[in-house]
C-alpha cells in the first residue's frame, strides 16, 4: 500500500532560508532511502509562513523505516528547534 506524508510547518521569514538548507539536506539522504518514490515542499499562497511537505513512499513500513533513521532524526531536531516546536505528520493510503 502506498503512502502519502503530509507535514506542515509554520516558518517565520527570518527562519526561511534556514530551513529551506535543512530540507534539501533531508530530501537529499530521502533519495538513497529504501521505498522513497516522489517529495516536493509548497508554500501556501496566503499564509506565507506555512510550508508543506508531501512525500510519497512504497510502504507505511519504507515511511516508518526514514522516520526512525538516525541521520534524519538529527536534521529533524534541528527543524524542531529552529521552529520552536515539533513536527507533526499525518499518514494517509493512497
Amino acid at each position: 500500500m502506498t503512502v502519502k506524508i503530509f507535514i506542515k510547518r509554520k516558518v517565520s521569514a527570518d527562519d526561511i532560508l534556514e530551513l529551506t538548507v535543512l530540507l534539501k539536506k533531508l530530501r537529499a539522504l530521502t533519495l538513497s532511502q529504501s521505498g522513497y518514490i516522489y517529495g516536493e515542499t509548497l508554500r501556501r499562497i496566503d499564509s506565507e509562513d506555512e510550508c508543506l511537505v508531501i512525500s510519497t513512499w512504497r510502504s507505511l513500513d519504507d515511511w516508518n523505516s526514514w522516520l526512525h533513521n538516525q541521520q534524519r532524526i538529527h536534521i529533524q531536531n534541528e527543524i524542531d528547534q529552529l521552529l520552536g516546536e515539533k513536527t507533526e505528520y499525518s499518514v494517509y493510503e493512497v
